[in-house]
């Protein structure tokens, strides 16, 4: 839960600072004109209880305004949304006590300030020609764009090809399902897969937050690559985990979300939180499919009409073998949605075919 909160307090942090921004532009001025500054986003009492001298502006934040007042030495303190320019040229007096490991006055400054009271802070610096920004204990210098472009890139080259082995792995495990010959081992596959799958998306994310609006081709082939896995992940967890009444599959999902990589690696781990129990040879059990992912394949047929025909017949085996006329008599089927299930199914089955051996 604590890296959850702290990857959404730095991703709020790049969004602040992102290229695109009237407060990036305004920092870009500065970074090249190779002057320093030192800015603090928020005018709460802990923040201007520590400032000291300098004058009130009041004014609206631009880009011009900020750059001309970091011509003077002092510190300029915005409002936590950057829309407004409060003081310019004053002096921050953070605790000495705070410990610090830079090196400049300027950033020791920032750090101490950031620590002490929470706020963003943005200090640049004149000799080194870097924007570092810190917030509580966090510390972050922003890259240049073509780097950040260059690793977004190749995450994206890498997020390909682990969606093209996540694709091959579901085909297989649908095949199993259709087949009644799955087992552990493919069940546990296809999550290990899923959730390597969303931790390079997740990274990808990083940096098109950091990019601003200069990651929108990037965002744009993201979003063509992710598109269902989630989704995929999550029913593959519907169809096999054991009590679902105590765990969800987002909860399920949710403990895998939080192991190192090394765990994740363990498929009889996974195997593990999905409720099961074994040795050696966990891995090999077969287990039986309820039939919530295959079912979701058919267009057009609402979650309702799923729920009820798992719970009607039980598994993904039954509901393959079952005739019209058994089908019909579950809730919310007539005989037209029957012979749509059917003629689904069926076609689904030989769309498998055809990528099993493609």
């Amino acid at each position: 839960m604590r890296e959850d909160k702290n990857q959404d307090q730095f991703m709020a942090v790049l969004r602040v600072v992102a290229p695109g921004t009237a407060l990036r532009e305004g920092l870009e001025h500065i970074l090249r004109s190779e002057s320093g500054a030192l800015i603090v986003l928020g005018d709460r009492p802990e923040v201007m209880e520590i400032a000291e001298g300098g004058f009130r502006v009041n004014a609206d934040f631009s880009p011009a305004k900020l750059y001309e007042l970091a011509k003077m030495d002092g510190a300029i303190i915005l409002d936590e949304e950057a829309r407004r320019i409060i003081a310019a040229n004053t002096q921050l007096v953070p605790d000495l006590g705070i410990p610090s490991n830079e090196t400049g006055i300027r950033h020791r400054t920032a750090e101490r300030v950031a620590r002490q009271t929470d706020a963003l802070v943005i200090s640049i610096s004149q000799r080194r020609g870097v924007i570092t920004v810190y917030k509580g204990a966090l510390k972050y210098v922003l890259r240049d764009l073509e780097v950040i472009f260059t690793k977004a890139n190749q995450a994206l080259q890498t997020l390909e090809k682990y969606r093209a082995v996540l694709d091959r792995i579901l085909v297989n495990l649908s095949v199993t399902e259709f087949e009644d010959t799955t087992t552990l081992y493919d069940v546990c596959k296809v999550i290990q897969r899923v959730e390597m799958t969303l931790r390079v998306v997740k990274e990808i994310e990083m940096y098109v937050t950091e990019l601003g609006s200069e990651g929108r081709l990037i965002t744009m082939q993201l979003e063509e690559l992710i598109t269902g896995v989630d989704n995929e992940g999550l029913l593959v967890i519907q169809d096999y985990a054991q009590n679902l009444d105590d765990k969800t599959p987002q909860q399920v999902q949710k403990i895998v979300e939080t192991w190192p990589s090394e765990d994740l690696l363990d498929l009889s781990l996974i195997a593990r939180a999905l409720g099961y129990a074994g040795g050696g040879t966990i891995l090999e059990q077969n287990v039986s499919c309820r039939g919530y992912r295959v079912l979701n394949k058919i267009p057009r047929l609402p979650g309702p009409v799923i729920e009820n025909l798992v719970n009607s017949f039980g598994n993904l085996n039954r509901i393959l073998n079952a005739s019209l006329e058994e089908l019909d008599e579950v809730e919310g089927i007539g005989e037209t949605r029957a012979r749509s299930i059917k003629e689904g199914l069926s076609r689904y089955w030989n769309q498998l075919l055809q990528e099993r051996y493609r």
